[in-house]
């Protein structure tokens, strides 16, 4: 059923490997001078690991990332950065998880790439920018999974792409009170905001213009999105970007950084790393070595709900102010405009599939939301009693809430939002990856037309002055009129094939069942922490 997800999941824990290369261009950002490289093949330059952040070990362990320091004589930047250290998660694939590859892992990850057209306009013109955040639901993945010069062709040569790395699992969302009183919550997104405000210091000097910069990211990396827009109550100043874009918006719950399951967490890491008798734990936890610190990690993160990351963001009432969905509820948002996707079935690889023939609606959702009271646990099993076999319930409640419900609220959020849905089946979760990343993955639906109307949307988005994916760039892109989403009208985009394997790209309103179903969940958000 599921075959395709474990080459997916081998592409998201490895690297792409960059193509021959002659030239050799240099950048010099002020604190280091990085050496590229030219891609004669798709006339690409790129800056592979260029460092925005000190090494976050020892004592920079769960603080705020730090500004790198001068670094001398002309740096490397012709190979893939270092992933952070990696977590695990579970879902459902045929055999198991394959094991990440851990040969190029280091606590000193916060890198990022640039990637930008060898042939950039006069200097008096400056490109628009796209900011790609990973995803891996905040514990797994990284930037070297992501090759920028995919969409720069794409584009035409109209775009420069970013991609940075950011701190995962433990090292980078551990919280409780503890650590609040001695250190930094939200560690992760911390280091994606650095590195936001690297690119608005630093990226005119690749040929971008730092007022034109649009973040993108897909599942915890479209949540990250969803993060960074509604960080410091929506009043980041200056602006770090002027529009979003995700793909697969991830919410799990996130609890405030003193609730049971954070603290849970903390002990658990201050237990399996041997720090439960030091006179301060966290300064223990500090000096521990990675190896101790991997295992705690892992420890961690397989402590969850089946399917669900439990080592995620928190509200820390300085950066993440708020349950998100309020904040969406309240437009406390960042940037000007959004535009939003998510794939019909993404659920489904969350939900542990072997279950299928005593799984019941009632009992998976008292498992997933246990503060959830009878009453609330009765109308879950009506509102989704029509949706098939009991496993395909427990995918749908997965899907909603952890993607499809917060894409909805996201959309709300905006005056100028644009929503839309990736069916081409099975449309799991990271069907549509490979759409923009080729490299990352085979396509389930090879289609240049259709593959140009698809992603060609989004560079659009992000290429327009007026942040619009009508004004488009290509002749070829066949997506029909995209009106804005509302409270009103729901309009969203549909990209789907036909059995005859015809494109069927056309406008659609999003379905009544699952927006009453949203509206449900958005009442219970208190309990379900979001």
């Amino acid at each position: 059923m599921l075959m395709w997800i474990p080459s997916l999941l081998l592409a998201a824990l490895s690297s792409f490997t960059p193509a021959a290369q002659t030239t050799e261009p240099i950048v010099d950002l002020g604190y280091a001078r990085y050496r590229g490289s030219i891609n004669d093949t798709t006339s690409v330059t790129s800056y592979l690991g260029i460092r925005f952040a000190q090494p976050p070990v020892e004592d920079l362990r769960w603080r705020a990332p730090q500004p790198a320091k001068t670094l001398p004589s002309v740096q490397n930047a012709t190979i893939v950065p270092p992933l952070c250290p990696q977590g695990f998660i579970n879902i459902s694939i045929p055999g198991g998880i394959p094991p990440p590859d851990l040969t190029n892992v280091s606590e000193d990850c916060l890198f990022l790439s640039v990637f930008a057209p060898r042939k950039l306009p006069p200097k008096r013109k400056k490109l628009p920018v796209i900011v790609w955040i990973h995803g891996g639901g905040y514990i797994i993945s990284s930037a070297a999974t992501f090759d920028g010069t995919n969409l720069v062709r794409e584009s035409n040569d109209g775009v420069i792409v970013v991609a940075i790395q950011y701190r995962l699992g433990i090292f980078g969302f551990m919280a409780g009170k503890k650590l609040k009183e001695n250190g930094d919550l939200n560690a992760g997104l911390l280091d994606q905001e650095l590195a936001l405000k690297w690119v608005q210091q630093h990226i005119n000097k690749f040929g971008g213009d730092p007022k034109q910069v649009t973040i993108w990211g897909q599942s915890a990396g479209g949540g990250s999105v969803l993060q960074q827009v509604i960080a410091h109550n929506g009043q980041t100043n200056p602006p770090l970007f002027r529009a979003a874009m995700s793909s697969s918006t991830y919410l799990p719950s996130q609890h405030h950084f003193d609730d049971p399951v954070p603290e849970g967490i903390y002990s658990t890491v201050v237990s399996t790393a041997g720090c439960t008798d030091a006179t301060d734990p966290l300064t223990c936890l500090r000096a521990s070595n990675t190896s101790i610190l991997q295992a705690a990690n892992d420890k961690a993160c397989r402590s969850g709900f089946f399917g669900t990351s439990v080592v995620v963001p928190v509200v820390d009432g300085e950066f993440i102010t708020q349950r998100p969905s309020e904040a969406l509820r309240q437009r406390r948002v960042n940037g000007n405009a959004l535009l939003a996707i998510s794939n019909t079935n993404e659920g489904d690889i969350f939900v542990d599939q072997s279950q299928a023939d005593t799984v019941t609606a009632a009992q998976f959702v008292r498992d997933l939301y246990p503060r959830l009271n009878e009453a609330q646990v009765t109308e879950v099993v009506r509102l989704y009693s029509g949706l098939g076999a009991p496993i395909r319930q427990a995918d749908s409640i997965m899907g909603d809430t952890l993607f499809q419900c917060p894409t909805i609220w996201f959309s709300q959020a905006f005056r100028q939002s644009f929503k839309g849905e990736y069916a081409v089946l099975p449309a799991f979760h990271g069907s549509d990856i490979s759409q923009y990343f080729p490299s990352f993955a085979p396509r389930f639906f090879d289609d240049p037309a259709f593959t140009s109307s698809f992603t060609q949307s989004f560079l659009d988005f992000a290429l327009s002055p007026n942040s619009d994916p009508n004004a488009k760039f290509d002749d070829g892109n066949l997506t029909p009129r995209w009106n804005r989403y509302t409270s009103s009208s729901k309009f969203e985009m549909v990209f789907n094939r036909t059995d005859g394997e015809e494109l069927d790209i056309r406008p659609a309103s999003t379905g009544a069942g699952l927006l009453e179903r949203c509206a449900f969940w958005e009442s219970v958000s208190d309990l379900t922490a979001q």
